[in-house]
Order: structure tokens, then C-alpha cells, then sequence
């Protein structure tokens, strides 16, 4: 009898499913030092890219958003690409039976050395990714943060930051200024179709409306929820403990775009070692019931850098379609519907 009840002891402690449901803490896989995440639900396997490398991105797979296996370099520059080093925000998308691969990184153009949009293409997720169109356009200024967003009808749109700086900001004084631009592209996704339109632009507080470092709208994701278009976007500098996450919405894909009002929707918690939650994706839980946002934070809160750790929160749409973001948390949350 004492030995049957020490079994069952054991199996309960041991596989906590048999009693309770299973919860996760963020930030999520401690050992993934990553920043700009991004994940692709493909097939039930969640990857994960995001600025990991200094010559190209590594990637991760998970089957529940939680844990996550490291899996090498989906993507690598060789001698010959256009692309030198800066290799910043991938984003992979499924399109045509190919997946593409969107990021930014510095290379050589007619204005000198500069940040430009570039495409690779795979057969695979996981890669390897091979230069597609790189640059995929230049238009005399620098870009970063590229996402591509495919329409109901199959249409794809190209959305990112085109950055500058005002004054020599380098000797504090003058700032970085970053406006999110939106395009249509090509089939084939190989040029924008037209003049690019502005989109969204620093106009909240929150976004470093009068910093004198940075007044930037970055790190945008596009999607659609009953029949109208979400661009979740960062504002502020990276660095700062006050980058956030907030959004707007639209009746078509570029616009015009209207920011929500209560922005920030996910904003720092320093007392509970939350600092920049930002630069996000939006996906679905293993089941298609629940929607995640995946969001970066700084590793040291103390002391904000470019290194930075990996976070999901649960991401909730209100009656009058406005959204809520359960977080940003540091206590035990369930497991993301349909894990097992």
C-alpha cells in the first residue's frame, strides 16, 4: 500500500499534466540571447528568426511557443552577397510554395555603404535561404525592419522603416527619426509597384515624440482580425526602457492608418524586471484558439543594450475590437492552448 501511494507521489510530481494544467514563465527558453523575434507556424511547428548573428540568422523550433530547439543558420551570408554585416529583423513568410525570407542588412549602394531591404528565398523553413533580390530596392535612403504581409486576395505588401537622423546626433545633438512606409509588391514580390506611402509616424508621446535620441515608429506586423487591418508597431529607441508596443488600425492594407488611442498596449514593469518589451510578431496558439504576441525584452534591466530575451503574452481582442495584451508578465501563465 505505502508503496502504491509513493508511485503515484511520484508520477504526479513528475508529470504535472496528470494534476494540473502546465504553465510557463517569461521570459521563455533562457538561453535564447535574441531580439526582433519572429515566428512562422508551418505545418504545426513553430520557427523562430530574429537578429542572432553578425553574419546572417539563426533559427529555433518549437511545437508549443514555449520551448524552444536551437537549429543553426537558416540564413548566411557568403563571399559574394550584397550584404556585409547589420543583419537585422528577418521575417519568413509561406507564399507560392517557396518561403521567403525579408531582413536588412548593410551593403554596398551608389550612396556609399548603406541599410537596404533584401529577399532570399528556400524551399524549406529552416533554410538554407539564398539571395533572391538583394537589395530588393534603393531609393537613396536607408530601411530597416522589412515584413510582408499577403492579402485575402493573395496581394502582397511590403511594410517598413525608413530611418534618418536629424542634426549630428552622434555628439547629442540631434536625434534618430524612423516613419513606417507601406507598398505594394510585385507578384513575384521582386519590386514595389508603386511610390511608397507613409503610414505611421511618431506622433505619440511614448514613441520619443521629443526625445533628442530617437523618435521612431519600427518593428511593424500587419494581419487581419473581422475585416479590419492591425499594425502592432514599436516606438522609441531600442535601447530605451520605455520602447513599447502599440497599434493602429485601417480598412485596407495601406491606410489611412489610426493609432489607438490607450497606446502603449505593452509598455515596461521595472519593479517586476521588464524593460523594452517590443519589435513583436502576432501568431496562434498549436490549436488556432488563442492569440500570442511574441515580443522582445532586455536581458539586463539594469543596464539596456542591444542583447535581448525572448517573451509570449496572451493577446486579446475586446468587444468593440480593440486589443489587450495580457502582460507583460514574469508570474506562471498557462500553456498556449492545444500543447501538450
Amino acid at each position: 500500500m505505502k508503496l502504491t501511494i509513493l508511485i503515484l507521489a511520484f508520477i504526479f510530481i513528475t508529470y504535472p499534466i496528470f494534476g494540473q494544467n502546465k504553465h510557463y514563465t517569461n521570459p521563455v527558453s533562457n538561453s535564447i540571447i535574441v531580439a526582433d523575434p519572429f515566428v512562422l507556424n508551418f505545418e504545426g511547428t513553430y520557427y523562430l528568426y530574429g537578429t542572432s548573428a553578425g553574419d546572417g540568422f539563426k533559427y529555433w523550433t518549437s511545437e508549443n511557443l514555449v520551448n524552444w530547439k536551437p537549429g543553426g543558420y537558416a540564413y548566411q551570408k557568403v563571399a559574394n552577397s550584397w550584404g556585409k554585416n547589420s543583419f537585422w529583423a528577418p521575417e519568413v513568410i509561406h507564399y507560392k510554395n517557396k518561403f521567403y525570407l525579408i531582413f536588412s542588412c548593410k551593403g554596398k549602394t551608389m550612396f556609399g555603404n548603406g541599410l537596404r531591404l533584401c529577399i532570399a528565398e528556400s524551399d524549406n523553413p529552416a533554410g538554407p535561404f539564398k539571395d533572391l533580390y538583394a537589395p530588393l530596392f534603393d531609393f537613396g535612403f536607408s530601411c530597416i525592419d522589412g515584413h510582408v504581409f499577403i492579402d485575402d486576395d493573395q496581394k502582397p505588401y511590403l511594410f517598413y522603416e525608413k530611418v534618418g537622423a536629424v542634426g549630428e546626433f552622434w555628439n547629442n545633438n540631434g536625434y534618430l527619426w524612423g516613419a513606417i512606409f507601406g507598398v505594394e509588391l510585385s507578384e513575384d514580390l521582386s519590386k514595389p509597384l508603386a511610390e511608397p506611402i507613409l503610414c505611421i509616424y511618431p506622433s505619440q508621446e511614448w514613441e520619443g515624440l521629443t526625445s533628442m535620441i530617437a523618435r521612431s515608429t519600427e518593428g511593424m506586423t500587419v494581419f487581419k482580425n473581422n475585416n479590419t487591418y492591425y499594425m502592432t508597431y514599436s516606438g522609441n529607441k531600442y535601447t530605451d526602457p520605455s520602447y513599447g508596443v502599440g497599434y493602429a488600425t485601417a480598412s485596407k492594407p495601406l491606410g489611412m492608418w489610426t493609432k489607438y488611442l490607450n497606446n502603449p498596449i505593452l509598455k515596461n514593469d521595472i519593479p517586476n524586471k521588464v524593460s523594452g518589451p517590443g519589435h513583436n510578431c502576432i501568431v496562434k496558439s498549436p490549436d488556432n484558439t488563442e492569440w500570442f504576441m511574441v515580443y522582445h525584452s532586455h536581458a539586463n534591466v539594469s543596464k539596456p543594450s542591444g542583447e535581448r530575451i525572448l517573451n509570449i503574452d496572451r493577446m486579446l481582442f475586446q468587444p468593440d475590437g480593440s486589443i489587450v495584451i495580457n502582460g507583460p508578465t514574469r508570474t506562471p501563465q498557462l500553456y498556449p492552448s492545444g500543447s501538450e
